[in-house]
């Protein structure tokens, strides 16, 4: 089977610079063997392309993306921590924060941007992973997915 790195390849993506955390936090911490990944979101050559509330400023699709982006930044994060994204045993769990408009109910077909490039990243039985998808009130700078996630890691 293909590497991670090897998957994103065939996919056509590149993983960007990992992005900078934004105040007094770091955006990772390895403890044992669990990589807990701070929030992440939607960056884009230092700026913040997917902004506004889903069901009002931003369709679906638009969120699909916004959440996929999120998740190569926070590939991105993991991978400068650990070198190499095959010593991810498993994607253990995602917090999916969806900026929201009241009546929009549909923050688990958002969270699907991420989660189904997880799968098809590190494979079925790698890439599965639980997960909360949720919608606020307001996330910072006013962008439309903001992830956490925590990752198993082989030795």
């Amino acid at each position: 089977m293909a590497t991670p790195e090897e998957r994103l390849a065939e996919l056509g993506l590149e993983l960007p610079e990992p992005p900078a955390a934004v105040a007094n936090y770091v955006g990772i911490v390895v403890v044992d063997r669990l990589a807990f990944l701070a929030g992440h979101g939607p960056v884009e050559d230092g700026g913040f392309p997917y902004t506004g509330k889903l069901g009002s400023d931003v369709d679906i699709e638009e969120g699909r993306r916004a959440a996929h982006l999120v998740m190569l930044n926070m590939l991105a994060t993991l991978k400068n921590e650990i070198g190499e994204l095959d010593r991810v045993a498993r994607v253990v769990k995602l917090l999916v924060m969806v900026n929201s408009h009241p009546s929009f109910a549909e923050q688990p077909a958002v969270a699907n941007g991420a989660s189904d490039l997880l799968v098809s990243i590190f494979g079925e039985d790698r890439g599965r992973h639980a997960r909360s998808a949720v919608g606020m009130a307001a996330l910072p700078f006013d962008i439309s997915v903001e992830i956490e996630g925590i990752f198993a890691l082989q030795d």
